[in-house]
């Protein structure tokens, strides 16, 4: 069994993201997609169509907030090549200190503001 080598919470929320990187024979490739969960030092997305590949790095922003948008410079270390929902795990390498304050706690905060579900009556 692999242990988690996960050192902080990661928060399960939807952000809208833009991915860039730059492919051998066809130039730099630009995809959008959304979070799937946010880690202090990584963060799992989807993206819809073109996925980057394993080892490769990238530049990923945030766009939640259009005026004050977040990029970091991230690798990605694993692909989930699922047809109806491909999701890419990436380690950010660069822009952590900004990454943690404007993203990372900024999940956080939009979990913990978040009301429950009712529960269905019986």
């Amino acid at each position: 069994m692999q242990q988690d080598r996960r050192q902080s919470a990661r928060y399960p929320v939807s952000f809208p993201i833009r991915v860039r990187w730059k492919e051998e024979g066809t130039g730099q490739v630009t995809e959008e997609g959304l979070t799937e969960n946010v880690g202090v030092s990584g963060v799992l997305i989807y993206l819809p169509r073109k996925l980057p590949t394993v080892g490769s790095k990238v530049e990923l922003t945030v766009t939640e907030h259009s005026d004050d948008e977040v990029s970091v410079t991230a690798q990605v270390i694993r692909l989930e090549r699922n047809a109806a929902h491909p999701q890419v795990a990436l380690n950010l390498v660069d822009g952590m200190r900004t990454w943690k304050k404007k993203v990372w706690e900024h999940a956080g905060q939009t979990i913990a503001s978040e009301k429950p579900d009712d529960l269905d009556e019986w």
